[in-house]
């Protein structure tokens, strides 16, 4: 509980009754007056007292303040930092629950996402997608401050709901060597002539480099340059600079060896810069990859689309077993990125004779429409893998072309073109926000002639309530 949330003298309401747990990990219960209490620190099946911070008129926001009756899948949290005490990290918000149960509360928050605001059901539920609880999180932002009354600089998360940084000494979700180096980075810091000007420092590994992105708003010093290649030296690290936007970070020393990491069940590697967009948890990444694949069940005589394709995480594995692949992406340095990685896979890969006729394009994919979606052309298969927002516009597109056939003369006009295209047989949809996926599922089955025939989730980010998932959408015959 951070200074923001104690400002209100708490006040304590009857014994709850906690039912579940919403997409930010806390606990639901019902007053006897049926107004919902959100409750911070709080796990289904518990009955808690609780202290309320703030009032709405249909419900209450609060922390636990005294447990009654204790869930069975509460443990200790392994980290010192973790809690709803003043100053906690606001990096996890469930290491307080068993690491299985997490998994089956996020599969259930799905589930409920899909029919609560998509009106749509699985046909069946995939066994859910998880990799090590611990040292996983290869990517992370993490933030820096000097704060000169204490008179140290602070490396880490934020505090829980502030602005603040959490003054982290470890953290056992990011990999051991890297939560190593928070109490040195502290000192780096400290002793830069610039510790006022650094925000931020981002952290990015590979499989066999670890770099560190410091985000400086004014020009380094020779004095403090030879501060970070020493830091460099002693700890194993690459440093990069970011004077400005994520376009212009820049390694420090030229030499420094690639990132990159591999898909090995397809023999890929897959080289990026540390600003880039990668998953966070390589280890579930693989093998999301390799059942996004399966569902997919590409053959060499179809054409597959994968649209947000990022730097091909999912084309190249797709041009392994497909006859031709697009990849759509809305950022021109990523497919050029993309280009690059498969030119340089179909290179070096044993497999690279095998890999199918793959192009890369610019596209908007937040202003897609049904003339875009002819243009593109006809695929016997989609991998849709959007941001937080969603694919709405394109399965808007989607749904429009199938209404404008279905109403016959009465309904829309067909884009130009559109006789001889068809719609794919399948579409494998991979998400990172519940919410938009189930606004998108309901789109495609209600208005687009599709069945959501398989979903599940991929435990990407253990202890917290983030919620990666997959689905399946076969087409009516």
């Amino acid at each position: 509980m951070n200074s923001k949330l104690t400002a209100r003298a708490p006040s304590p309401v009857d014994w709850l009754q906690i039912e579940s747990l919403d997409l930010e990990a806390q606990g639901i219960a019902h007053r006897a007056d049926g107004k919902v209490v959100f409750v911070e620190g709080a796990l289904p099946g518990e009955t808690v007292r609780a202290s309320v911070y703030r009032r709405k008129n249909n419900w209450e926001a609060a922390t636990l303040a005294e447990l009654g009756r204790e869930s069975s899948l509460r443990v200790t949290p392994r980290c010192p930092h973790f809690g709803l005490h003043p100053g906690a990290c606001g990096g996890c918000k469930m290491q307080h629950l068993d690491a299985g149960a997490q998994v089956a509360i996020k599969q259930r928050a799905l589930e409920d996402q899909l029919w609560h605001l998509g009106k749509v059901r699985p046909g069946r539920i995939l066994r859910a997608i998880e990799g090590p609880a611990w040292g996983y999180r290869w990517r992370a932002r993490l933030s820096v401050r000097h704060v000169v009354k204490k008179g140290e600089v602070l490396v880490g998360f934020h505090e829980r709901k502030s602005r603040y940084v959490a003054d982290m000494r470890e953290c056992h979700v990011l990999p051991p060597h890297v939560s190593a180096l928070l109490l040195p980075l502290r000192k780096l810091i400290a002793g830069l002539e610039a510790r006022d000007t650094c925000p931020q420092i981002e952290l990015a590994c590979g499989d066999a480099a670890t770099v560190l992105v410091l985000r400086h708003l004014q020009p380094l010093g020779d004095a403090d340059r030879q501060e970070l290649r020493a830091f460099a030296a002693e700890h194993g690290i690459q440093w990069w600079l970011q004077p400005s936007g994520p376009d212009s970070a820049h390694p420090l020393e030229p030499d420094g060896p690639e990132l990159s990491y591999t898909l090995p069940e397809f023999d890929l590697v897959m080289p990026f810069r540390p600003t880039d967009f990668t998953q966070v948890n390589p280890h579930v990444n693989r093998v999301l990859v390799a059942r996004a694949l399966r569902l997919l069940a590409a053959r060499r005589d179809e054409r597959v689309i994968d649209w947000f394709c990022g730097l091909g995480n999912f084309s190249l594995p797709i041009a392994t077993e497909a006859g031709t692949v697009l990849g759509i992406e809305g950022s021109a340095a990523l497919v050029a990125r993309a280009r690059r990685n498969f030119e340089a896979n179909r290179a070096r890969s044993r497999m690279g004779a095998a890999l199918a006729d793959t192009q890369f394009v610019v596209r908007d994919l937040f202003h897609m429409d049904p003339v875009q979606l002819v243009h593109d052309g006809t695929a016997q298969r989609w991998l849709v893998d959007p941001p937080r927002e969603g694919a709405f516009a394109l399965v808007k597109a989607l749904a429009d072309i199938h209404q404008a056939r279905a109403g016959g003369s009465d309904g829309p006009a067909l884009p130009a073109g559109a006789a001889g295209w068809q719609p794919p047989a399948r579409i494998v949809y991979v998400s990172c926000n519940p919410a938009t996926l189930a606004r998108d599922a309901g789109l495609l089955v209600h208005q687009a002639g599709y069945c959501c025939s398989a979903a599940g989730v991929a435990n990407m980010f253990p202890h917290t309530a983030h919620v990666e998932s997959i689905a399946v959408f076969d087409r009516h015959a």
